[in-house]
């Protein structure tokens, strides 16, 4: 039986980030995947394939809003094979620099099998092998969840797994879900030129975001596609007569469908592990419960990404994955913060999420907090891209350390992520207005909400009376 320092099963953004660090302090690493390639869902069904994906639906709909402006005339159809394979050139680009070839260069013996728990120590690939290590860490990334409805197979369905290899776009799709991966997916495909309607349970879209700025991306969307809050598919109904497919709502409502976009939320890749072979109990939605050390009931084994069940992001997976090689490969204690994770729905405009809410943090700190809001209309770049969507929100407390920050803009992404920054090295939102920003840009947006701070500081202070009175008296 082959011993390993290592076995890391998953070959995603958390496994190959352990999988790389320990390699190079000078560990024996095996990574064992299941798939015939590394890169997880990620490169393959996720981030990667779903940001290409959402680049052709803006060229198209920039492309219609310039007709429309300037008088053009736009020919041609649109080929949803032919976009798919926009996104598989991008996805192959990128399994380049993810290729087993590169890992087993640094060392690691990388197991392209199945693989299931048979100890607390040691794992059994597909072909009846058996390894063991002395540390071991789970990264076997979720997968999309079917939800219960009735007749489903009268209507073609695609998930995030599915949708990149669609050659035809149905007429009238209803999105199952109106979370990260329901609300980028569906803004797509109405702009490639389906019909789009989003169901969700949620009153509204974006219910777990900053509301203000919820909304605001709601509204932009809304321009896009339908929304039907409150409410789930309970069913799918063939009309014989007309030939005709409709989803049946929970409030009633029946709506036209040629397919169904699922994006109802997704589980833990965890069913075939077999986890208490190794002393680990999984919860009833099939996550692995972690300490703040990442590791699981079992101290020697250690669980990152989607499968602990916290924060499902790539970056999330990757902070984790490096918090794991520390702990596993030096024997450290250093515990995960995600205090200064972000997050962001790529839609378009974008929303932008920081830290905590205005209710998250008037719950934590009361009416010691100060909110600072700047409109993309106060910002001279925005204005002249004629976009009034802009909006940023910052939370502090009252010395304006910073709580929380939220925004919803195109490419909020991008000029949002200095207040990343700053929060993670303590800096206070005073510390803005200090930056020169090249004039004009988008991050500019930051700079106003800084000058709102030291306006309410200073101009509206006492000592600014005494300076003022000093200026007239002596100056």
């Amino acid at each position: 039986m082959k011993k390993y320092d290592l076995i890391i099963i998953g070959g995603g953004s958390g496994g190959l980030t352990a999988a790389s660090g320990a390699a190079q302090f000078g560990a024996s690493v095996a990574l064992v995947e299941k798939k015939n390639n590394l890169g997880g869902d990620c490169l393959h069904a996720g981030c990667v394939p779903s940001k290409a994906f959402i680049t052709v639906g803006k060229e198209i709909h920039q492309a219609r809003k310039a007709a429309e402006q300037h008088n053009l005339q736009l020919a041609g159809d649109i080929s949803l094979a032919q976009v798919n394979r926009r996104v598989h050139d991008a996805i192959d680009d990128i399994q380049e620099m993810d290729d087993v070839s590169r890992f087993e260069e640094m060392g690691v013996d990388v197991y392209l099998k199945e693989a299931v728990f048979t100890g607390p120590h040691t794992v059994q690939l597909g072909d009846g092998e058996e390894i063991e290590g002395k540390r071991i860490v789970i990264a076997t990334g979720s997968k999309a969840v079917i939800p219960p409805i009735d007749n489903i197979e009268a209507l073609p369905y695609f998930t995030n797994e599915t949708i990149f290899d669609a050659e035809e776009l149905p007429g009238h799709i209803v999105c199952v879900g109106g979370g990260p991966v329901g609300v980028e997916l569906a803004q797509v495909l109405a702009r490639l030129g389906a019909k789009v309607t989003i169901v969700d349970n949620a009153p509204r879209l974006f219910p777990n975001e900053e509301e203000e700025i919820g909304r605001r991306v709601q509204s932009a969307l809304l321009e896009e596609l339908n929304f039907v809050p409150n409410a789930r598919v309970e069913a799918i109904e063939e009309d014989k007569a007309s030939g005709l497919v409709y989803a049946v709502l929970s409030n009633g409502e029946k709506i036209k469908a040629d397919a169904l976009l699922i994006a109802a939320g997704r589980r833990p890749n965890t069913d075939s592990l077999q986890l208490g072979k190794a002393g680990i109990d999984p919860a009833k939605d099939g996550s692995i419960p972690v300490k703040p050390t990442l590791q699981t009931k079992a101290p020697h084994i250690y669980a990152v990404g989607d499968v602990t069940g916290e924060y499902a992001f790539t970056h999330a997976a990757g902070l984790e994955g490096q918090i794991v090689v520390t702990n596993a490969v030096f024997g450290l204690r250093r515990k995960v913060s995600y205090s200064t994770l972000p997050w962001v729905f790529y839609t378009e405009p974008e929303l932008f999420r920081l830290g905590l809410t205005e209710q998250q943090a008037r719950e934590k700190h009361g009416d010691s907090i100060n909110v600072y809001k700047v409109n993309g209309g106060d910002v001279d770049r925005f204005i002249a891209e004629r976009d009034k969507t802009p909006l940023v929100k910052i939370i502090t407390d009252k010395r304006g350390k910073i709580l929380g920050a939220h925004a919803a803009g195109k490419n909020a992404s991008d000029w949002m992520h200095e207040v990343v920054a700053a929060k993670a090295w303590k800096k206070p939102l005073r510390s803005f207005s200090s930056i020169v920003y090249p004039y004009p840009s988008r991050g500019e947006i930051l700079k106003k909400a800084a000058d709102i701070y030291w306006r309410e500081k200073l101009f509206d202070s006492s000592a600014t009376k005494l300076l003022k009175k000093y200026v007239q008296t002596f100056r």
